[in-house]
């Protein structure tokens, strides 16, 4: 590709049996105010019809690229088949039923640029399955280093902007899930702080409605990162863990009182 033809930001999207929502994560990055991007498409052997409505978009749009994996293999492949395919020297992550509000390109990597950061994150809104918008919205922090993460995991994949040129090429660990969060654990401990943009700049799709049952997986799938990915000793994994499913279970219960008390707008100074 042409040097200057080349995007600034390349947007990695995973997708499997997306259809009902893979159209909305790709017009919201279509109406971005920030236009130089691509956007990697990874199709994990779909069986419905998610590839024939990404082929759709792309008819509206050609920065739209969509690659199909010959097998199904998880999202850490499709995420770093796309990030292998990337032209841009910013990456960002957007998942097939997530979305962004317009300026989240803009705002983002305008606050990267002015202060020099390598790594960043928004804070997002959690939104019902039909799209509607809730009051719990997840706040950044200033920074967030290893120590922190460990502790809580308060970056939202979707939010996540990283400047590939200080950091060099990023791969995620070909795990089945918590990929994400081993890959800011990684730069982390390489000594990239995690810078934090306090706006609203994205929608996460609570899918499902199992809360607690997704919970319980998570809570297992962090102990194996901390003792198998981070390979701390049993009382550092105790320690880290004790922390973490606190926090987790705190989060449980605010999210179903939210629920309970029926979903609304986020509230004016959350944006």
């Amino acid at each position: 590709m042409n040097q200057e033809a080349k995007p600034t930001i390349s947007v990695i999207t995973p997708a499997y049996n997306s259809e009902r929502f893979i159209k909305d994560a790709i017009q919201s990055v279509m109406d971005q105010t920030y236009q130089n991007w691509e956007m990697i498409i990874v199709d994990d052997c779909s069986s419905d019809d998610t590839v024939k409505y990404v082929k759709d978009m792309q008819k509206q749009d050609d920065r739209i690229r969509l690659i199909s994996l010959e097998e199904n293999s998880g999202s850490a492949i499709a995420r770093n088949t796309a990030l292998g395919k990337a032209y841009g020297r910013y990456v960002a992550f957007l998942d097939s039923d997530d979305r962004w509000m317009p300026e989240k390109m803009d705002r983002q990597l305008a606050f990267m640029r002015q202060n020099d950061i390598a790594f960043s994150f928004t804070s997002y809104v959690r939104t019902l399955e039909d799209g509607t918008m809730t009051d719990y919205v997840s706040k950044t922090p200033r920074t967030v280093d290893w120590n922190a993460l460990m502790k809580r995991c308060v970056i939202g994949c979707l939010t996540v902007m990283i400047d590939t040129e200080k950091t060099g090429p990023v791969r995620m660990v070909n795990i089945r899930t918590r990929q994400d969060y081993a890959l800011w654990l990684e730069l982390t401990r390489r000594g990239f702080t995690a810078h934090g943009l306090k706006d609203v700049l994205a929608k996460y799709r609570v899918v499902d409605g199992s809360i607690s049952s997704n919970k319980l997986k998570a809570a297992k799938r962090n102990w194996y990162l901390f003792r198998n990915i981070e390979s701390l000793s049993i009382p550092k994994t105790l320690w880290y863990f004790g922390h973490y499913a606190v926090i987790a279970v705190k989060d449980l219960i605010k999210f179903k009182i939210m629920i309970n008390r029926g979903s609304g707008k986020v509230n004016s100074d959350h944006q």
